[in-house]
This record gives structure tokens, C-alpha cells and sequence, in this order.
């Protein structure tokens, strides 16, 4: 359906919404509903359908919505299960190009149903599905995999991550009915790579295994068109990391190889020296790896935009030396690497003709990262960093925070888990806090709170233990705010609850575990601001009682998932009421509830 006009210039204007602030406009009137759904068509939103029963009225609504992604979630060989299969085959399969089975349990059978009935696919998630493949079976009549590949014609990515039981010979019938396919994920999947069964012999079709000699010849096959590969947690080693990157005509944009311990920095050499033209490159926890592989991503990668060396706990500051190589560069992720204080990458980026535009730079777990180095990151970072993770940096204290705060206002996502330095003077701005500082007089006069980065989507306080109602209440106010973490602040009581509620009510995700002062009175009159929540954690809040699970139940009706755990005050009595008064997919954490004795629990 075509909209009008209007309806258009609608659609423009909220496709700069978030997805939440959208679903509120959608319920103005028809027009502004049509418009929200097709700014939500236009970015090809990813809708999750639960194998439930419930599920089936919603699938004619979504069809008549025309939406091409979806998540079919808990399918098995039950009737609810083929119910859907059946009415997501009749009602989206036409439009569909985006389907995910994400560790379903469906038979062969109802997969293929499934599958011929999408013949717009590109994308095609089958991560976990181990029932699928356990027999060998699939896709083994010639009748079948004539129709698989009109219906698979059109696929471009295809994720088979953690298949036990995937084979040469599955691999083989799978994607040679994808002629197209530019991006694979064997993640976790059972390679052999030392073993060679065939001996010589070119049938590469084994119904026991899955060989990188068979994924190697579909490399070679598929060179012109494979850009993006991801082999994380398999046991790739040198020799063949090498006969990988040197297959002829391989030109790959993305490759992750997340936690491949066995791979060496000879490897790593190899990789950047045939393959140059990676955009995308994540190297987190291989353990073996060390400066020299880092020296050569930079000398050898110049078009690199994403990399990770997380977990890398051989790789120091010198490792960073040629960083003003990557001028492309917008992602580093740098966590658990505990030889790392930070000091080449503040040198290169104090210089700004060398300086990359990082747009998301992870410490999380940098124990060496000092106060000095984020001043100078949050003053050289200013105009492009949004994503900063300084989580357990234990070392970093107040000033690091009014680094912050003054000089990255676009910052989206802050992250100061385990930063057990931080006080509330730090959040407030308050001019005592740096009194001592190596800050001239010019720096003071721009001191700000946190309240500065009005940006905020997603912010992490958690175990930051000194901070108090004096800093939460007056400083945690962001319109924009979807994410929230104040878990084991011991001291915060109802003020910031309820502070918190009214400044931040685009709020979906909302965790205050263990916060011991927290009361009834607090959510009775907090749980009216959260409408939007979806995800709420309380575990290990002692005082509160059923009359918190009522007034959540009667405001919070997008609810998704609780956390009650070792909530003494509560009974299972007091949560079964609380379900029945909300919709079925609402979950329930809910282990000791009611006062367990825990010593003898666990």
C-alpha cells in the first residue's frame, strides 16, 4: 500500500525516533499508525514470534504489515509449533528476507515447509539448530534440494554457529543450493583441522565430520563472493589461517576468529599481508597472540574500521606504535588486556592529523588505565566518540568522570561498572572535587556534571559503592535513556528510585539488584513513569513485598522479564498472582525467594 503524502513526510520525521518513541506515535491515529509501521518496515526491524499459540493473530497482523525479518523462538515438534511454522509459511513467507531459528528444536520436515515458502530469503540464522542435523538427512532428496535452491537463490548470509552435528555432507547440500552466499559463521562448529579423511581423494562428502579441506574447496569455489567469514572457537591453526588467506580470489571484508587460541603472530602476518582490503577484524581472546600481531594489523590493514584484541594478555602499550596507520579506524575494543595503560594510544590521538575518528573505544578491565590518559582520550575524542566501556578500571577516579562529562557531550553509552573511586562529588561537578588536580584554571571553568551528556542511551553505575542519593537523584535525568544499571549501590534509598523514574522514562532496561534500601512506598510511586520498562532486576532487595509486584504489574504492562531472586519478602505465592496478571512471555527470575535459607540451598 502506497501512503499519501502526508502520511510520507510522517514516516520521515519519525524514522529519527527510537523504535519506543515510535510504537507510542503509532497510537495517535490511523495515519500516524501506517506511518510508524512503514518507518519500522523501512529498517527492516527484526520481530522475535514465540512458538506460542497467542502468536498467531499476531502473525496475520504482521503480514499485513509486510515485514521481512523475523525470530521464530522456542519451535519444536509440538502442534503450537506447527501452528506457527504453518501460519508464518501462509502469511509472511512471501516477504520475508531476513529469518532467524536461533536454537530451535523443529524437525526436517517443517524446516523445508518453512523454506520453500520464503523464496525472497537473504539471510538465514540456523545457529543451534541441532535437531535439524543430527540425523544427516537433511536436504537429501534430489526433489527437495531442486526446490531449496529456488527458494535459497537469493541468499547472501547464512549462520550455522554451534552445529554439533554439521557434516561435510550437510555443509555441502546446505550451501550449494546458495550460490550467492557472502557472508558465513561456522563459530564453535567441530572443524578438523589436522585430520584429513579423504587421503587424497577429492569427494569431499563425509556424513561424520566436518574438514576445513571441505571448507576450503568451497572457499575456493566461492572466492569472488565471500566477504565476511566467522570461525570463532574453532581450533584453526597456523598452516591453515595460511592456506586460508592466500586462496585466489578471496578478497574477505570481515573475518572473527574470537578466541582461536591456537593461532600465532606469524598467522596474523600472514592474514594482513594477502587479505588488506578487511574492514572488520576481531581477534578477541587468542591467547597467543601478542604485540607483533598488533604491529601488524596496523602496518598491514590500512582500511580497518573494527578491531578487537580483547583478552590478549600479551599485548602492551608497544603493540600500539603504528595505530596512526589506521586512519579508518571507528571501533577499538581493548578489554581484559591488563598490560595495557593506554599511553600510545593517547600519543597518537593528542596529534590530530594522525588521530583515527573512534566512535567506540572499550577498557573495560584496563587496571593500568589512569586518570591522565582519559583526560587526554575525552579531550582529543571530543567530535566522534558515542561508546565509552571504562567497567573495573579500577584506578580511575573523579576526575575521569568530569573528563567525561565536559568534554564528550555525544556520548550514547557509558559504562563505569566496578569504578569503586567515584563519588557523588564526581557526578555533581562540584569544584571541591578537583580543587587538587593538575587541571589549569581555564579546565575548571568547564567543569560539568553528568547531567551534561544529554545524549545517554545507556549508562552502567554499577558497584560504584560510595555513591549516594546526593549524586543519582539530582544528576540521572536523560530523556533518552533505554538502559540503566545502579545494581550494589548499597546507600541509594527510594529518593533515587523515584528520581530516577520521573527523569528517565524512555527506560526499558532497569537494574537495581541488591540495593538494600529500596522500599514499597519507592515503586508504588516510581512504577507510574515506567511505562516503557521491559526488563527490570531487584534480586536481593530485602524489603520489598507484594504490594512492589502489584504496582509493577498494574504500570509496567510491556514487562518482559523479572529478576525477584533471594527477594526475602516475597513469596512464590505473591509471584504466581503477579504472572496471571500480566501477559504470558513476562519472565520470572525468581530462586530463593520467600526467605530460603541460601547455606543450605547451595
Amino acid at each position: 500500500m502506497r501512503l499519501p503524502f502526508s502520511s510520507q513526510v510522517i514516516t520521515y520525521i519519525l524514522s529519527f525516533l527510537p523504535i519506543a518513541d515510535r510504537k507510542e506515535a503509532s497510537l495517535v491515529n490511523h495515519t500516524w499508525y501506517f506511518a510508524a509501521q512503514d518507518s519500522l518496515r523501512q529498517e527492516n526491524i527484526l520481530y522475535n514470534i514465540p512458538a506460542t499459540s497467542a502468536s498467531l493473530a499476531a502473525i496475520e497482523t504482521l503480514a499485513r504489515r509486510r515485514v521481512r525479518c523475523v525470530s521464530l523462538t522456542s519451535l519444536d515438534s509440538s502442534t503450537v509449533s506447527r501452528d506457527v511454522i504453518q501460519a508464518v509459511s501462509c502469511h509472511l513467507g512471501p516477504h520475508l528476507q531476513s529469518l532467524c531459528l536461533r536454537g530451535s528444536s523443529l524437525t526436517e520436515t517443517a524446516f523445508v515447509h518453512l523454506l520453500l515458502a520464503c523464496p525472497r530469503l537473504s539471510s538465514l540464522d540456523l545457529s543451534g539448530c541441532n535437531s535439524l542435523f543430527m540425523s544427516g538427512t537433511l536436504l537429501s532428496k534430489p526433489e527437495t534440494i531442486s526446490q531449496a535452491r529456488r527458494a535459497l537463490t537469493n541468499l547472501q548470509e547464512l549462520n550455522l554457529a554451534g552445529l554439533r552435528y554439521l557434516s561435510d555432507l550437510s555443509f555441502n547440500r546446505l550451501t550449494g543450493c546458495a550460490p550467492h552466499l557472502a557472508r558465513l559463521s561456522l563459530a564453535r562448529c567441530h572443524l578438523t583441522f589436522e585430520f584429513d579423511p579423504y587421503r587424497g581423494s577429492s569427494n569431499y562428502n563425509s556424513s561424520a565430520l566436518l574438514s576445513f579441506r571441505n571448507l576450503l574447496r568451497f572457499l575456493k569455489e566461492r572466492a569472488s563472493n565471500l566477504r565476511a567469514l566467522d570461525l570463532s572457537g574453532t581450533s584453526i591453526t597456523s598452516p591453515a589461517m595460511r592456506a586460508l588467506v592466500q586462496v585466489e580470489g578471496l578478497r574477505l571484508r570481515e573475518l572473527v576468529l574470537q578466541n582461536c587460541s591456537d593461532l600465532s603472530n606469524e598467522a596474523i602476518g600472514l592474514l594482513c599481508t594477502h587479505q588488506p582490503h578487511l574492514t572488520v577484524l576481531d581477534l578477541t581472546g587468542c591467547s597467543e597472540l601478542s604485540d607483533r600481531a598488533a604491529l601488524a594489523v596496523s602496518a598491514g590493514l590500512r582500511a580497518l574500521q573494527s578491531l578487537g584484541l580483547g583478552k590478549l594478555q600479551r599485548l602492551t602499550d608497544g603493540g600500539f606504535l603504528g595505530i596512526a596507520e589506521l586512519r579508518s579506524l571507528q571501533r577499538l575494543d581493548l578489554s581484559e588486556c591488563s598490560l595495557v595503560s593506554g599511553s600510545e594510544l593517547v600519543k597518537v590521538c593528542s596529534t590530530p592529523e594522525l588521530r583515527p575518528s573512534l566512535a567506540s573505544l572499550s577498557f573495560a578491565f584496563c587496571s593500568l588505565l589512569r586518570d591522565s590518559s582519559v583526560l587526554s582520550l575525552a579531550r582529543s575524542l571530543s567530535p566522534s566518540l558515542r561508546v565509552l566501556d571504562l567497567s573495573s578500571c579500577v584506578s580511575i577516579t573523579n576526575v575521569s568522570i568530569q573528563a567525561i562529562s565536559s568534554h564528550l557531550p555525544r556520548l550514547t553509552v557509558l559504562r563505569l561498572a566496578w569504578c569503586k573511586e567515584l563519588t557523588d562529588w564526581g557526578l555533581l561537578g562540584d569544584p571541591k572535587v578537583l580543587s587538587d588536580s593538575a587541571w589549569n584554571e581555564s579546565q575548571k571553568q568547564h567543569r560539568a556534571s553528568l547531567q551534561a551528556l544529554e545524549q545517554l542511551q545507556e549508562l552502567d553505575l554499577m558497584a560504584c559503592s560510595k555513591l549516594t542519593d546526593s549524586s543519582i537523584a539530582k544528576v540521572i535525568r536523560f530523556p533518552a535513556l533505554r538502559r540503566l544499571s545502579l545494581s550494589l549501590l548499597p546507600e541509594i534509598t527510594d529518593a533515587s528510585l523515584v528520581a530516577v523514574a520521573r527523569g528517565c522514562q524512555s527506560l526499558e532496561q532497569l537494574s537495581m539488584s541488591h540495593c538494600g534500601k529500596l522500599t514499597d512506598k519507592g515503586f508504588l510511586e516510581a512504577a507510574s513513569s515506567l511505562r516503557r520498562l521491559q526488563h527490570l532486576v531487584i534480586s536481593g532487595c530485602s524489603q520489598l513485598t507484594r504490594q512492589t509486584l502489584m504496582a509493577i504489574s498494574r504500570e509496567c504492562r510491556q514487562l518482559k522479564s523479572l529478576d525477584v531472586s533471594m527477594c526475602h519478602g516475597i513469596s512464590m505465592a505473591d509471584i504466581e498472582l503477579f504472572q496471571a496478571q500480566l501477559p504470558l512471555q513476562t519472565c520470572v527470575q525468581s530462586r530463593f525467594v520467600g526467605g530460603a535459607d541460601l547455606s543450605f540451598t547451595l
